[in-house]
């Protein structure tokens, strides 16, 4: 939790605008004034498995629908002041990710999973599921609902998924009259930084170590990686990258990824992940839908499949 004198050092400037279903303000990404003198990033916090059970109870909770052409979810509000002392238009890199706003990659890729869904181009059922930096959670809620064996949710901040991902998750089983304790998909939830979560993530598999991951032989691995809005910062991409490879399932798995062609400030954007991947070459990159509304910047859904 940041300290009052520490968010005087701290810069801010837009990075990109959240969904207008969500709060008003802008997200904004504080970096150390140039004119004081660099500090190392602060260790990444623990890596942790934060059980269903384990919601806030001091944190206020409201929930609201979202329509997504014709088909509901529900999603949370929380006070990022209330769960991280911060006001709602802060990030603070390595104490906050922006996870607990709802952005519009989400959504974006939520609508694109069912058109694939409805065009047989995808199926969820008894597959094995990981939502990387989950925060709300839709994608991945769309997966259990969609009859997923296994969904795993991964966010940076515990707190993120103490106050907006479960009680996300346990909103929409409820609305739609079905108890999550007694579904059948295996839903749990894990907190900690991408390069060590791996470690924790019950399907992950060394494809780098393991020769029957390598060959596909093994059981380990997830069949359908998802992600939203994840790749705006440059430095984070190889990381970011070496996660998927260390937890995806071969030569089958695939991995949806909602972005922001470019994120204008920081660099990153779709198109850098595409460079990142293309220049491994062990992966295909096929976009599957575009967003060009003319109120933001451009906004794609990819599919990564092994070669």
């Amino acid at each position: 939790m940041a300290e009052k004198s520490e968010k005087a050092a701290f810069q801010t400037f837009q990075l990109f605008s959240s969904s207008a279903s969500d709060d008003n303000s802008q997200f904004r990404f504080g970096f150390l004034d140039s004119s004081e003198t660099s500090l190392p990033p602060p260790p990444p916090p623990p890596c942790v498995e934060v059980p269903l059970t384990e919601v806030s109870s001091s944190v206020r909770y409201t929930v609201e629908p979202v329509n997504l052409n014709g088909f509901t979810l529900l999603k949370g509000r929380v006070n990022t002041q209330e769960v991280f002392a911060l006001s709602n238009s802060d990030l603070v890199p390595g104490k906050y990710e922006g996870g607990l706003k709802l952005w519009e990659g989400s959504l974006d890729l939520v609508k694109a999973l069912r058109s694939e869904v409805q065009n047989g181009l995808l199926s969820f059922q008894g597959k094995r599921v990981l939502e990387i930096g989950c925060g709300h959670g839709l994608p991945g809620i769309l997966a259990c609902l969609e009859g997923a064996a296994v969904v795993h949710f991964q966010d940076f901040n515990a707190e993120v998924l103490q106050c907006l991902t479960i009680p996300n998750v346990n909103a929409n089983f409820s609305d739609k009259s079905s108890d999550l304790a007694t579904n059948a998909t295996e839903v749990r939830f894990f907190a900690g930084d991408w390069s060590e979560i791996h470690q924790l993530l019950p399907h992950a598999c060394d494809n780098e170590k393991d020769e029957a991951c390598m060959t596909g032989q093994s059981t380990a691995g997830y069949d359908i990686i998802l992600m939203a809005e994840t790749v705006y910062s440059i430095s984070s991409l190889p990381t970011l990258y070496e996660l998927i490879k260390k937890t995806i399932g071969r030569p089958h798995g695939v991995v949806y990824m909602a972005a922001k062609k470019y994120y204008f400030g920081v660099g990153g954007g779709s198109r850098r992940f595409l460079s990142v991947v293309a220049k491994d070459g062990i992966m295909v990159a096929n976009l599957v839908a575009e967003v060009a509304d003319g109120s933001s910047n451009v906004r794609e859904v990819w599919k990564f499949s092994f070669k």
